[in-house]
């Protein structure tokens, strides 16, 4: 048995929470491995909806393990308040389900506050951040100055530590007009909230490695989506982290050739949060259309997303970079009534065809889509559980989409609900 890898194709917000729901029921151990509590997954259960931001979709099930690896950046407030939301719906987190690996970066306070600092003084020139302090907290990974989850263990012995984040953090908010950090109220912090985290902290890399030759079923879960890769996706627009198939091994600690299976998600048509490059951004009724269909808001920032149609020229190049085995295409019944339905095949760059998103910022804002038209169908797709229950143009529409991205679609998704999907092909079973 394979373990499986769920990444998202697009921009992120594909419906990953509801596949990544549906393949734990067949899994043992969902894991998280890269970003923070900027994502959002939404799990529609029977009649409970349940929104999570940091904890891995699988703690909702019991039985399952819920891991958040080394590569995610935790904000242990955040956290404790997710638990508290998820206790108050009848779902207990302990330390039997939930384990944080002891080498994961913790946001602090500090965090969250330089980035909405940044975002506010960049004015117009802003990323569009959710503002939770995630790429501060990774720049200080990266700088060899973080607090980690097993610090907490150590608050005797912390201090320096502390002084070499706030040499750094107090230098910046002295640049941007604000008060600095006292060293004190940072301790007290830590000290109040380490023993509500402490129980959840766990050597995770091993706890995998022993569960992978036992025979267990792994599934990791990414969050955001591969166009948001901070190597690979529309840079400067993007996270802080690798969002792309390969981070599953580095963020959790879980060699390459224990991976598996690859499946990417991608919604039937495409949305943005934020700001970016969007080639095939609609801003007109069908745009509006498309939002309030598929109700499109961000989980976590109740943002409006941007809304247009299917880039395979997109999803094809996230797929190479991910190593992607098989498609989930989500939210076909979103496209249901339209007359007719437009896919980008192509762009158009001074003049020039060219078959890929190019890596350079200016590059980007000038490409123009090349459209294919296909005719649209008036019955319902919502609900649908099997091929024989879609109108034949959802079929070609479908069939076409596996041509022009060069994989095939493994898992076909109808609704919200989790049981009205299609599976062409299970992953765990290769």
């Amino acid at each position: 048995m394979a373990n499986v890898v769920v990444v998202g194709a697009q921009w992120g917000d594909e419906g990953k929470g509801k596949i990544v729901d549906w393949l734990s029921e067949r899994a043992d151990i969902v894991v998280r491995f890269q970003g923070g509590h900027n994502a959002g997954h939404t799990l529609v259960i029977g009649e409970n909806t349940y929104k999570l931001s940091l904890l891995p979709s699988g703690v909702v099930r019991p039985g399952k393990l819920g891991v958040i690896g080394n590569g995610v950046v935790v904000d242990p407030w955040a956290l404790c308040a997710e638990i508290e939301r998820l206790a108050a719906q009848g779902v207990a987190v302990t330390h039997d389900n939930l384990k944080i690996a002891e080498n994961a970066t913790l946001i602090l306070p500090l965090h969250r506050e330089l980035d909405q600092m940044r975002e506010e003084a960049a004015g117009a020139g802003k990323i569009g951040t959710t503002g939770r302090g995630i790429g501060p907290a990774y720049e200080d990974k990266v700088g060899r100055r973080a607090i980690r989850a097993q610090d907490l263990k150590t608050l005797a012995t912390l201090e320096p530590k502390v002084d070499r984040i706030l040499v750094h953090h107090n230098a910046l908010r002295r640049g941007l007009g604000q008060p600095e950090v006292e060293k004190s109220t940072l301790l007290d912090d830590l000290a109040a909230i380490a023993p509500k985290i402490l129980p959840f902290i766990d050597v995770t890399w091993d706890l995998l490695d022993t569960a992978r030759k036992a025979g267990k079923r792994i599934l990791f879960e990414g969050a955001q989506g591969a166009l948001l890769d901070i190597d690979h996706g529309t840079y400067p627009f993007v996270t802080s982290s690798n969002t792309v198939a390969a981070q599953a091994a580095t963020g959790s600690g879980v060699g390459p050739r224990g991976v598996g299976y690859v499946l990417g998600i991608a919604k039937a048509y495409t949305t943005r949060v934020g700001s970016g490059p969007f080639p095939t951004e609609l801003h007109d009724d069908i745009g509006r259309k498309l939002g309030e269909r598929g109700h499109e808001f961000g989980t976590v920032t109740g943002r409006a997303r941007r809304c247009g149609w299917f880039d395979a020229v997109l999803v094809r190049q996230t797929i190479k970079v991910c190593g992607i085995d098989g498609i989930a295409l989500t939210k076909l019944d979103v496209l249901d009534g339209f007359d007719e339905i437009r896919v980008c095949i192509g762009y158009e760059l001074d003049g020039e065809r060219i078959d890929r998103l190019p890596a350079g910022q200016n590059s980007q804002e000038r490409i123009k889509p090349i459209w294919e038209t296909f005719e649209g169908w008036s019955q319902s797709t919502r609900g649908a559980r099997s091929w024989a229950d879609l109108p034949a143009q959802a079929v070609k529409y479908v069939r076409h989409i596996e041509e022009l991205i060069e994989c095939p679609v493994t898992l076909l998704s109808t609704s919200p609900e989790r049981e009205d999907t299609i599976l062409m092909r299970d992953p765990f079973a290769d």
